[in-house]
């Protein structure tokens, strides 16, 4: 009788005892939140309004400042834990500020969607496009990669972090407001807009994960 009781008890608390499905951000300073309370940043803002979609998830904080795709690279590996189910990769914009060679991107960003293959790990792949200073051969070979490479491992793709804002560089003073002073990073009602845009595109990411 005694097993009997404790065999129906694990079968009623196993779905409540489901953990949920964890996506890690992998980007810089713009996953990682600069210059905004913790919960104002990307990935508060992202868990939440995933959660108020109907999704339970985890959204994993893999955001460092500063980061390069050489360094996202770096840290793909202890990044894909056997807990995560999901990444999403935003990196870039670092290399861009660099002027690094968008071969080397590609190499890196190359790496960190291999390495994300291996571990059994979908893929939404945020992309961005170079500024015109470089020389139209440098924009041609940064904003093909993303797309190419997209295509290359059957990754979902995003054009852009900032498409929540809409056709951002067209008129900076329509999104200035959305901005912090340096015109660079998004403020928390920025932040709003990118989760807004970005947002169903991780539904659809969370769709492609294995269920079990």
């Amino acid at each position: 009788m005694r097993k009997a009781i404790v065999g129906i008890l694990a079968v009623l608390s196993g779905p409540a005892m489901a953990e949920p499905l964890v996506i890690a951000a992998m980007g810089d300073s713009l996953t990682q939140g600069y210059g905004l309370p913790q919960e104002d940043g990307f990935v508060p803002q992202l868990e939440s309004w995933l959660r108020d979609h109907g999704a339970d998830v985890q959204v994993l904080n893999a955001g460092v400042s500063g980061d390069t795709t050489a360094g996202g690279l770096s840290r793909a590996a202890w990044t894909l834990t056997p807990d995560v189910d999901a990444m999403i990769v935003a990196l870039g914009g670092n290399d861009l500020l660099r002027g690094i060679d968008p071969a080397v991107s590609r190499v890196n960003l190359d790496g960190i969607l291999q390495a994300a293959a291996q571990a059994g790990v979908q893929v939404l792949l945020v992309g961005m496009q170079a500024p015109g200073n470089y020389g139209p051969e440098y924009k041609a070979a940064f904003d093909a990669m993303y797309p190419e490479l997209a295509t290359q491992y059957g990754t979902l793709f995003a054009p852009s972090f900032f498409e929540g804002m809409g056709e951002i560089g067209t008129d900076p003073a329509s999104v200035r407001g959305l901005m912090q002073p340096d015109g660079i990073h998004p403020n928390a009602d920025g932040v709003v807009q990118i989760v807004e845009g970005l947002g169903p595109e991780v539904l659809e990411l969370i769709a492609q994960v294995p269920s079990g």
